[in-house]
């Protein structure tokens, strides 16, 4: 299942047709270490996939966590935020979605995720992700940015057997996931200054949550998109820590 270009196009979806600031890479440019490593495992389908696997030092049977990257690939940003959660004690998995391509430049970034299907990546890479942390623990959630937002309430509408989700700055057309049928609890961050996903979608989002009864919070905050990224000229710190803080609780209620 790919969504048609038309729905992609439109900002309640992704950034497509929107320029995000022009900002020299020197201002960009953030160290970030990570100690993890590339992981094989099989999707449901039966094809090999891979993705950036970090763990805690002592944590074999921890709980799971897969997090999916934003529009410029697995970077080294978003394997940060894997090693972040290894640090709180949590297995992390980054599945490549994009086959090893990643990029610093938003047209190739746009050209990327529009070659994506996204229901193969919920229903079979983010799928199949979820079945490797599970061989070692029997639970699991989701955590996604942006194109990754959309796609961790994607994969909480079509995918059985995760635990909790957590949403950051983005989602589906409603069409293309109802969010009513959603039946694990769901954490959600969002900005209030937000081009891309803009609060209206979140208002509709909402709505449907309470219309399926669905366990969840949604925060909107002071700030503009991708205001986590600490590689992005959007980042806010304070807002970043806040979120922050909510999703490590959530984390350690859900996943217990």
């Amino acid at each position: 299942m790919g969504f048609p270009r038309e729905r992609r196009s439109s900002p309640l979806w992704s950034p497509h047709g929107v320029a995000y600031p022009v900002v020299a890479k020197s201002k960009l440019t953030i160290e970030i270490t990570t100690m993890g490593h590339t992981v094989a495992f099989t999707r449901p389908d039966g094809k090999a996939s891979s993705g950036y696997y970090a763990s805690p030092a002592a944590g074999d049977s921890a709980p799971g966590i897969v997090v999916i990257q934003e529009w410029w690939g697995v970077n080294q940003q978003i394997k940060g935020v894997a090693e972040r959660l290894a640090q709180s004690g949590y297995r992390a998995l980054v599945p490549d979605l994009y086959r090893g391509r990643v990029t610093l430049e938003m047209a190739e970034a746009e050209h990327l995720m529009g070659q994506l299907d996204f229901g193969a990546a919920a229903t079979q890479d983010i799928q199949g992700a979820v079945k490797y942390l599970k061989a070692r623990s029997a639970k699991v959630a989701v955590n996604g940015f942006c194109m990754g937002g959309a796609l961790t309430i994607l994969s909480a509408v079509l995918v059985q057997e995760l635990t909790a989700a957590v949403c950051w700055y983005g989602f589906p057309p409603a069409e293309a996931a109802d969010a009513r049928t959603i039946r694990i609890p769901l954490l959600g961050h969002f900005a209030e200054q937000d081009e891309f996903f803009p609060l209206a979608g979140v208002d509709a989002l909402e709505r449907r949550l309470q219309e399926g009864q669905v366990r969840y919070e949604l925060h909107r905050y002071p700030a503009r998109h991708a205001f986590a990224n600490e590689t992005r000229p959007n980042y806010d710190a304070r807002q970043a820590a806040l979120a922050w803080e909510r999703t490590l609780g959530f984390l350690a209620t859900e996943l217990a």
